[in-house]
């Protein structure tokens, strides 16, 4: 084991030990050396190995050959055994890792060793050459075969998989399979047990594709486009497809991975959520003839190693994946592209805070081929980026298909009847849409029944006890629109900390017994529409109503079939989703976004407002928004309704520069935490101090003070500002600043992380 310290030692002759560096997950910021065995050859950079670590030993990567080490040769230690006869990472991916380790300036080894699925990182085969009998695959029996889709009515597991294996007559391998959404493998296991699918092998042969299916024809904008990414198909070049909501940007990246397919190359297509991933793909393989590989945290590790070795050998045309997809190897890249990219959930908020959005930019850079972000609520810095002419503009202004614009109403509330958060004019506008034969969808930002239960008689209020927030009151529900099967059940909840508790039977500060639920959430909202609209369809969509791994799948699928009439959710639906039938959208507590202590917070309820206003009216249908409000004349909101997003991106570019914040200057958030509020202040002082004395004039070193929310699980929270005009600026004093914090006494007394180019103030 190695680290840096100490003269160098050459190696003087031929005969000497040969040495290499090792990335080898640590909280340490460097890589280590280690010999090679005599008789052994070297391992190749970006193979794994085994090696004795401290009392242990674990598996690290080879980043180089080297000649020479700061490291005594009695200190010196030899790699215990190699696991890889050839790199797992090539030296384009091991760029890419080795710079987002610098930029981000987090531990190399945590880097590198986390861009690989759980199973590699343990010392797992890759297993690239799969099976050696051929090419596993799974396949129809006879008997499957002559089934009909009726008779699978009742199993929509078995009649999706036996759909899949019905248009994959040569057979389905695992990571086919594996992007179909719900439990498939129990499906699979059950329709094995009837003798209606088997497992064989195709002797090198890969399994047929769905057969592409006809597509509408592009029109001008999309045309434009399509032909502006492709003539920069052979350099780097960024552009920003900016389409309203509706437009057809799939339709845009379908077409070019089509022409990237047809060139040899592949194509890296990066998502937000995982929620995402069954219509993008269902999508690419009705268009597509080539095989495909999905990579995201839901799938389990087996799945995962094998799509990593289908991206790195080539065999996969296209990759599809979450954030940290952004890593996977590529034989031949040809095109990236970033879905939505606005979403802050392109950005890692714990361990390595990466942002993917940006890697992707970069490693198109490294590999000398386009990248196309896409959103209808483009980013304020991507924004910047076409306004300074790094970034190409691509607009889509107009829906497809000839849909037209939702048309937005604001809703004030003030002095109006106003019961759970449900206006009249609202109830009569769902009542109209639910007898046309439409959906109505109903958006607030609030899992849960209420997110204060308070004592009417003296103010107390249910709090946390280890975090500065409210605990938020849910109800026990015992069906999925919401209904209560108990009025008084429920169940205390800390979104932060995941705390839980039963509500008190009276109030613990003076005994009343009138305690009420405060404020609006999904449940609550829910359970008043059952109550307006008994015979209605009503459906709830947040993160507990989906836990379950199909749940988000049997969601949508009552959505499409018309099975649901009214939907009631977070943001979670308005990320993507196309809703057809869906004509009413309703946002019901527009004020709670208008006002916040982070300085990206109106552009977040911007984007918000927009995405979820976007939901309505995508077919043949007009769609009508309804925003309540008791702010009907806040700037944002007027903005937003007369001059829609772009107009707002101008005016918020335009405060942005005025107060010198992102994309104007750089930040970087160095953060701390402890059980005791004194240790986290005392390091950060001793940082900021420590700053201050490296820093030049361009780095403003602001603090340090409390986080917005100080206590979090029990832990004391406070944070320090490093701002600076120029990137380069910050990044110089960053490097030495964390060497010397890593030597302070202080920081072992603490929890502490930097946060480069920070999404989330809190």
């Amino acid at each position: 084991m190695t680290d840096a310290g100490g003269p160098p030692q050459t190696r003087a002759d031929r005969n000497a030990p040969r040495l290499v560096r090792v990335a080898v997950p640590s909280p340490l910021r460097r890589a280590f050396d280690y010999l090679v065995p005599d008789g052994q050859c070297a391992p190749a950079a970006g193979a794994r190995v085994r090696v004795p670590f401290g009392r242990g030993s674990r598996v690290g990567l080879v980043l180089e050959h080297i000649d020479d080490t700061h490291v005594p040769a009695a200190r010196l230690k030899a790699i215990s055994a190699v696991i890889d006869s050839e790199p797992i990472f090539d030296a384009a991916s091991l760029a890419l890792l080795r710079w987002a380790s610098d930029y981000f300036h987090h531990p190399i080894g945590e880097v590198v060793l986390g861009a690989l699925p759980a199973g590699l990182r343990a010392g797992k085969p890759l297993a690239t050459h799969g099976d050696p009998q051929g090419v596993a695959v799974w396949r129809l029996t006879p008997s499957g075969a002559l089934l009909e889709s009726s008779d699978l009515e009742r199993a929509p597991r078995q009649l999706e998989v036996w759909e899949f294996l019905r248009a994959h007559t040569d057979g389905a391998r695992v990571e086919d399979l594996a992007t179909l959404a719900g439990d498939w493998r129990g499906a699979l296991a059950s329709m094995r047990k009837k003798g209606w699918v088997e497992r064989g092998h195709e002797q090198g042969k890969a399994p047929s594709p769905d057969s592409p299916t006809a597509h509408p024809e592009p029109n001008v904008e999309q045309r434009e486009a399509i032909d502006t990414v492709y003539a920069a198909r052979d350099r780097f070049h960024g552009f920003l497809l900016d389409g309203v909501t509706g437009s057809g940007k799939t339709e845009v990246y379908l077409a070019l991975i089509e022409r990237v397919i047809a060139l040899g190359r592949q194509t890296l297509v990066l998502i937000p959520e995982i929620g995402l991933t069954p219509q993008i793909v269902a999508r690419l393989r009705q268009r597509l003839s080539a095989p495909m590989a999905v990579l995201h945290s839901g799938l389990g590790d087996g799945e995962r190693r094998r799509a990593f070795a289908m991206a790195r050998d080539g065999r996969a045309s296209v990759v599809v994946g979450t954030r940290s997809a952004v890593f996977a190897p590529l034989a031949r890249p040809g095109l990236f592209v970033v879905d939505e990219e606005h979403d802050a959930s392109f950005k890692q908020q714990d361990g390595f805070r990466y942002s993917a959005r940006d890697l992707a930019v970069v490693r198109a850079h490294q590999c000398g081929v386009p990248v196309l972000l896409g959103s209808a609520t483009p980013s304020l810095e991507s924004l910047n980026n076409v306004a300074t002419g790094r970034y190409t503009s691509l607009k889509l202004s107009q829906r497809a298909a000839g849909a037209l614009a939702p048309r937005i109403e604001v809703v004030d509330l003030r002095g109006q009847p106003f019961d759970d958060g449900i206006s009249q004019r609202l109830v009569n506008a769902v009542t109209e849409c639910l007898e046309s034969g439409d959906q109505a969808l109903l958006f607030v930002n609030r899992r849960g029944f209420a997110p204060v239960l308070m004592c009417h008689a003296c103010g107390w209020q249910a709090d946390c006890r280890r975090c500065d927030a409210h605990m938020v009151f849910h109800r026990s529900s015992s069906r999925s629109s919401g209904r209560s099967s108990d009025e008084h059940s429920g169940t205390l909840r800390c979104h932060h900390c995941a705390s839980e508790r039963e509500p008190p039977p009276a109030c613990p500060s003076c005994g009343s017994d009138d305690l009420r639920a405060l404020g609006l959430g999904t449940e609550r909202i829910a359970e008043a529409l059952a109550e307006r609209f008994p015979d209605a369809r009503i459906e709830r969509v947040d993160r507990d109503r989906v836990r379950r791994k199909d749940a988000m799948q049997e969601v949508l699928d009552g959505i499409h079939s018309g099975h649901t009439d009214i939907l009631v959710g977070t943001q979670m639906l308005a990320k993507g989703h196309h809703f057809p039938n869906v004509t009413l959208v309703c946002v019901l507590d527009a004020d709670g976004g208008l006002f916040g202590a982070d300085f990206r917070a109106a552009e977040r309820m911007a984007q918000l407002v927009t995405q979820v206003a976007g939901r309505a009216g995508r077919g043949e249908r007009p769609g009508r928004v309804l925003i309540q409000t008791h702010h009907p004349d806040h700037p944002l909101l007027t903005l937003l309704i007369h001059e829609g997003y772009a107009g707002f991106g101008m005016a918020a570019l335009s405060e942005r520069k005025l107060a010198a914040l992102p994309p104007f200057s750089s930040l970087a958030l160095l953060r701390a935490e402890a059980p005791q509020r004194d240790r986290a202040n005392d390091f950060l002082c001793q940082a900021r101090d420590r700053a201050r004395a490296l820093a030049s004039h361009a780095v403003q070193v602001l603090g340090p003070v409390p986080a917005p929310m100080e206590r979090r699980a029990g832990r004391f929270r406070a944070q320090l500002l490093l701002q600076a005009d120029e990137r380069g600026a910050l990044h110089a004093l960053l490097s030495p600043l964390l060497a010397e914090l890593e030597t302070l006494k202080s920081a072992r007394r603490v929890r502490w992380s930097l946060d480069v180019d920070p999404q989330e103030m809190l």
